[in-house]
């Protein structure tokens, strides 16, 4: 149920969105968590940072994330900004224990899994991290893991997880070692909403995390959607809260990615409105069941990777 307010003159600004003029709620960032199989609570939205080389750009955006509420800050050794994150966070004065703080390891490195996770602790200026994924099932994988397991025992991780697995990679590592994965985190979004994958990982007890909730550019055309553009006029909120609020009614962590100010405050205020059951299944019929993004099942993407 959405809150009331005294004030209606103040509860709705206008903002254009892919040609639309839509009157959107300002109002909505009462954070929900989800609570992993180590009895962890994550924040269910979080802030990505794919794709932001420039230092201070990212820098920046991850200060005005962390002030517009966000808890949960993702990145990766891949992504070469770690330190920038780091930075950010310093710059925002926030308590250390208030955030949940996710970086990766990137296949090249699964050799050399502690060395990198403590380089990673080195860059974002912190003495521990919430969690860590193996980024991709390439290489070897089933050692960088038991390496992950021992740096989660010894307490330098609250909690371990993975990458881009396919519901039989994900069954095969849970069958094979000590600590379940906490997290798998994969391309989901409007077009690719990962029923299966999701269906698979409950039955495991690990979290189902998106990246790219919004599409990361290659699909604009899901924002434009006829069914998505009456639920923004409907509910005063613009089509990537929608899509942002549909992921997390299905029980969908998600991190999307901005480096501008008023999108970074945008994608966090989505929890003062309800998809009914009808909506949510009027937006799961317009799923593609198509990767487009990552698919480490299409050899010539994994041809490709090894060039990263």
């Amino acid at each position: 149920m959405r809150k009331k307010h005294s004030r209606m003159q103040n509860q709705y600004c206008t903002f254009s969105y892919f040609y639309l003029k839509i009157k959107v709620r300002k109002e909505g960032n009462t954070m929900e968590y989800q609570t992993l199989n180590n009895g962890l609570k994550m924040p269910i939205v979080g802030f990505g940072v794919f794709r932001v080389p420039d230092k201070k750009e990212c820098e920046e955006s991850v200060y005005q994330a962390i002030k517009a509420g966000y808890r949960l800050i993702d990145t990766a050794e891949a992504y070469g900004n770690e330190k920038e994150v780091g930075k950010g966070i310093q710059l925002s004065g926030i308590d250390r224990k208030e955030l949940f703080i996710v970086t990766k390891v990137n296949f090249k490195s699964y050799e050399n899994t502690r060395e990198t996770v403590l380089n990673s602790l080195k860059n974002l200026q912190v003495d521990y991290l919430d969690m860590v994924l193996l980024h991709w099932p390439f290489g070897n994988y089933y050692q960088a893991w038991k390496e992950l397991e021992k740096l989660y025992e010894e307490g330098l991780i609250k909690a371990i997880g993975v990458s881009n697995f396919e519901p039989d990679q994900l069954v095969d590592l849970i069958s094979f070692n000590k600590v379940k994965p906490a997290i798998n985190q994969i391309e989901t979004h409007l077009y690719c909403q990962r029923h299966k994958h999701h269906e698979w990982e409950d039955k495991y007890d690990v979290a189902h995390m998106a990246y790219a909730p919004l599409g990361q550019g290659k699909a604009n055309e899901m924002f434009q959607e006829e069914k998505v553009v009456e639920l923004s006029q409907k509910y005063h909120k613009t089509p990537a809260q929608i899509l942002l609020r549909y992921n997390v009614q299905n029980g969908v962590i998600v991190i999307p990615k901005s480096i501008h100010e008023d999108r970074i405050q945008e994608n966090i205020n989505i929890f003062d409105f309800k998809l009914t059951e009808q909506e949510m299944n009027d937006l799961k019929a317009l799923d593609h069941q198509q990767a487009m993004i990552g698919n480490p099942e299409d050899p010539s993407m994994v041809e490709m990777a090894m060039t990263w």
